[in-house]
Order: C-alpha cells, then sequence, then structure tokens
C-alpha cells in the first residue's frame, strides 16, 4: 500500500511539475501589440491567422492584434506608445517620419499595390488625361498621397477648375460612384472594386486606373516599429520572429482562403464581415504578396521618386535617409 501511494505521490508530483512548466512557458512568452491600418478584414488575414493557428505560439510570442478604423492613425499609436508593431502604407510613414515620428519599415509582405480609381464607363473616362474637369472620389487619412503624387506627375490642379480635377473627400465606402456624386472613387482591387460589383454595376460597365499600371505605385500595408525598438538587440530577435510567423500566417491564408476567411468572421466583432466576401478578398491579396516579407529597396526607392517627382502638394521633401532596414528579416535567417 506504501508503494502504491508513494508511486501515486509521484505521478501527481510529475504532472504537477509539467503543469508548473506549461504555465511557466506561457508566462515567459514574449508580449507584442500589432496595430492594424483598418478595421478586422481579409486584409490583415495573415496576422489573424498567425494567431489563431498558433505560429506566434510557436515562436514564443503572445500577440495582441488591435484592429484600426477612420478615427485610428497608426502612426499616432505607436508614438503614444499603444503599440509595438504597426501596419501602414510607405507614402504616410514617410511623411509621418520627416514630421518627427522616426518610423522604419521592417518587412513588407505586400509588395504590389492593390489601389486603383475605378470610373463609370458611362462618363466616358478612357484614360487618365480624362480626368480634368471631373470629381475624384479619394481617401484621406495618410491615403491621399499617392493620388496628389499621381496628379501631379499628370499636371492636373487638385483645386477644381476646368484644367483640374475635384477631390471629393471620400468615406471608406463606394456610394459616390453608385450615388453619381463622382466620376470616379478610389478602390482596392480586393475589396471596394467588389463592392461596387456587388451594387449592381458589373465589371463590363467599369474602367480602373490600377496604380502599378500607371506607374505610381507606392508599398502598402509594410511594418514599421519605432527607431528604438531596433536598437535592442532582444527587440530585433522579437520582431524577428514575429515577421516569421507572420509571413507563415500569410501563406496558410493564401492557400487557404475560405478557412482564413472563417477565422476573419471569427474575429471580428462588428459582426459585419461574411465568409463569403472575407474568401473573395483574401484570394485577390493573394496576388499582391511576397514570399518572404523581404521589403523590395528598389520598390521602395521608387515609391520615393514618385512622391519626390510631384511639383506640387508634396507628400515629402526630401529624399529619407534609414526609412527601412533589412536588420529583422535578416535576423530571421539566424533564428
Amino acid at each position: 500500500m506504501k508503494k502504491i501511494l508513494l508511486k501515486t505521490l509521484g505521478a501527481v508530483g510529475a504532472t504537477g511539475f509539467a503543469l508548473s512548466l506549461i504555465a511557466g512557458s506561457a508566462l515567459a512568452a514574449d508580449k507584442l501589440t500589432l496595430q492594424l491600418k483598418w478595421v478586422t478584414q481579409g486584409q490583415f488575414a495573415g496576422y489573424y491567422v498567425a494567431k489563431d493557428k498558433g505560429f506566434y505560439e510557436e515562436e514564443g510570442l503572445d500577440v495582441e492584434i488591435k484592429p484600426g478604423g477612420p478615427d485610428v492613425a497608426p502612426p499616432q499609436v505607436i508614438a503614444g506608445g499603444g503599440a509595438d508593431v504597426v501596419v501602414d502604407w510607405l507614402p504616410s510613414a514617410l511623411a509621418t517620419r520627416e514630421k518627427g515620428v522616426p518610423l522604419v519599415n521592417i518587412a513588407q509582405p505586400y509588395k504590389k499595390s492593390g489601389m486603383m480609381l475605378t470610373c463609370r464607363k458611362d462618363t466616358n473616362i478612357t484614360k487618365p488625361e480624362d480626368f480634368r474637369g471631373r470629381t475624384l472620389g479619394v481617401w484621406f487619412g495618410g491615403n491621399e498621397y499617392p493620388f496628389l503624387s499621381w496628379m501631379s506627375h499628370l499636371k492636373i490642379p487638385t483645386e477644381g477648375g476646368k484644367d483640374g480635377v475635384v477631390v471629393l473627400k471620400q468615406g471608406f465606402n463606394v456610394d459616390p460612384l453608385i450615388q453619381k456624386q463622382a466620376d470616379c472613387i478610389s478602390t482596392m482591387s480586393y475589396n471596394e472594386y467588389w463592392q461596387v460589383i456587388d451594387a449592381g454595376i458589373p465589371a463590363d460597365q467599369l474602367v480602373v486606373f490600377p496604380y502599378e499600371e500607371q506607374g505610381v505605385a507606392t508599398l502598402e500595408d509594410g511594418l514599421y516599429v519605432l527607431e528604438k525598438s531596433l536598437e535592442d538587440p532582444a527587440m530585433v530577435n522579437k520582431l524577428a520572429r514575429f515577421v516569421r510567423a507572420s509571413m507563415k500566417g500569410w501563406k496558410y491564408a493564401a492557400e487557404n482562403p475560405k478557412e482564413a476567411g472563417e477565422i476573419i468572421v471569427e474575429n471580428d466583432s462588428s459582426g459585419a464581415q461574411t465568409v463569403e466576401v472575407q474568401e473573395r478578398m483574401i484570394a485577390e491579396i493573394g496576388k499582391l504578396l511576397d514570399d518572404t516579407g523581404t521589403l523590395d529597396t528598389a520598390a521602395a526607392e521608387r515609391t520615393v521618386d514618385t512622391l519626390l517627382g510631384g511639383t506640387s502638394d508634396p507628400v515629402i521633401t526630401k529624399r529619407p535617409e534609414g526609412a527601412w532596414t533589412s536588420k529583422v528579416t535578416d535576423a530571421m535567417k539566424e533564428l
């Protein structure tokens, strides 16, 4: 009886020890907060998938994902200490950096731009020069920078008039095009363009102008941190593990868009998203992704050239220094 009791106590002790190890591991997980540029949707599927599938946990990370929205400016959030990493577009990040917030791009999951101007075919707009005298819907909050640079390249004023364009400050919807308040509106290839079609205007009644095809595409949805984060080797290691897990999440999402869509819907507190729409969005985003998350410096330089090439409404006034780094993606190779 005594031996049996000892064995039982030993088993209990072993179990308790194992549980303490598990608890210790959980407590030891490195916390990291990610601020998204917009609300929970397929645009950020890689991060939600990485969290849901345990990819962050496998890297010893406890990641909090904070949705964005119309009243959320990621650069302000990170500057105020509300996030460790933010998702932003390079034009916005560069403009923010020039204003004194030292944002640095550490990874670039999106290698292509999804930005477009979408016009109704019955406006008879067939080329960018036809924009003169028209009303164009433009997103602001940092999203206007690529558009302003494009108009500057075309030498089209943005103050209206016969030779200029009327800029309509567009909400994050497609109503101005549906209601004919604007001749063209801003859309993403994976989101608002499909909203227009879902609203009853077929693709053959639309004319699209992708920024990529116009030679004014700028990098979107990169990952940014403050310069001081890169001065700490432990933080660089944490960020390398974060990017590696995130890219694993993006790869999984692109290969499994329906499941990724389901994960998005599960994490959407608004209840506004549907699996069907999110699956379609993620499938379209898969066409824009990079496999490694490594920033293409040539693409970054093209973004800078585009922004500096304008003659009015300058997004940035000088070529930036230290605005991106391979320090984190290089560290991924050493993990």
